[in-house]
């Protein structure tokens, strides 16, 4: 009866694991610290995670029932007040049926979770979105490029589609690959330059952080976005908490067998929300931050309109010229002054 129980029971609750689970104390206990999430795939990777805890929780408790009846039930004591002197408890040992059950039933469990588990894990990293804005990614020690390789014309002041590569930097990122190699005297990375920037994407908008400013990256709501990533140095990790899914940031990502891709189906929710690196990268780890700023699709486009029409503008004034707080308000910087950080200039124009 116990094992019918604990089956039924726990097929029932993992039955839940795309629903969003009810919205009271418990559950959110459940979640054990997880932010709410502010897309789609963040809310199915937050049901999952709850529905999780909820089967292993009635696991748990059937378990710990079943082991207490034993402990008492076949205590020494309870044996001389039923009568029964003899040494050891009725054994169990070679009953088939129990030895089936007790292997068919941790399988069927496991093939439950890892059923759910590759359903929200395959929507989480799925490429398949229809993505309207394209945000190129890069990490540096100890700081973040931002910029905008690709908007769909929904998004645009002109209503075109707007391709935002800078074809002059990107030209000299190519030419990197190659510069100062020489065939007597071959570089590191498969016969590359050791500055070879060429993986990485340059546009004619773009954000850059500095010791003194957080970078802040503004993208709109309700719209699919994808992010493109890679690493000017050491490995970092692109982790903002509310989309409760983090992605490593590698140098020459094809060389590191990297998927630099991921997107999401839309940010439900306005509003700013801090980005960490989530990756140790070196002495200045823990201040590498950035924040998301999501914005309406109008407001959007109204920012990118700005940024067009003035490129050598601050974002702080991209920022209030659609009534927004210029600066991050979700994080701030731990030092002002971070001897040792690489200047964002040298990654952003391949100085």
């Amino acid at each position: 009866m116990g094992l019918a129980g604990l089956l039924g029971a726990s097929a029932l609750a993992l039955t839940g694991c795309t629903v969003a689970p009810p919205d009271n104390a418990f559950f959110d206990a459940l979640r054990m610290g997880w932010p709410k999430g502010v897309t789609p795939e963040s809310q199915d990777l937050g049901n999952f995670w709850v529905w999780t805890w909820v089967a292993a929780w009635i696991i748990g408790i059937i378990m710990w029932v079943l082991m207490f009846v034993v402990i008492f039930r076949d205590s020494d004591k309870a044996q001389k007040r039923r009568g029964n002197n003899e040494e050891f408890p009725r054994q169990t040992g070679y009953n088939v049926p129990l030895e089936l059950g007790l292997t068919t039933v941790p399988v069927l469990i496991i093939m439950a979770l890892f059923f759910f588990n590759v359903q929200v894990q395959d929507k989480a990293t799925a490429l398949d979105k229809d993505p309207k804005v394209t945000v190129d990614v890069t990490g540096f020690q100890w700081n973040w490029k931002f910029g905008y390789s690709n908007i769909a014309g929904e998004l645009t002041p002109s209503g075109q589609e707007y391709v935002g590569v800078d074809e002059e930097a990107q030209a000299k990122a190519e030419a990197s690959k190659t510069e100062g190699v020489t065939e007597e005297k071959p570089g590191p990375i498969h016969g590359k330059s050791r500055q070879d920037y060429s993986y990485l994407n340059y546009n004619k908008i773009e954000t850059v952080g500095s010791t003194e400013e957080i970078p802040v990256l503004v993208l709109p709501s309700k719209t699919a976005i994808e992010f493109n990533l890679a690493s000017a140095d050491v490995v970092h990790s692109f982790w903002v908490p509310e989309f409760l899914f983090k992605r490593d940031v590698f140098p020459h990502p094809a060389e590191n067998r990297s998927e630099r891709l991921f997107q999401i189906e839309e940010i439900q929710e306005e509003g700013a929300y801090v980005g960490r690196c989530a990756e140790m990268c070196g002495t200045y780890h823990a201040m590498m931050n950035f924040e998301v700023r999501v914005v309406s699709p109008e407001d959007f486009k109204k920012y990118i309109e700005f940024r067009e029409a003035n490129p050598e503008t601050p974002n702080s004034e991209a920022l209030e010229s659609i009534g927004q707080e210029p600066y991050a308000t979700s994080t701030a910087p731990f030092v002002a002054d971070r001897k040792g950080s690489r200047d964002g200039e040298e990654i952003n124009r391949n100085a």
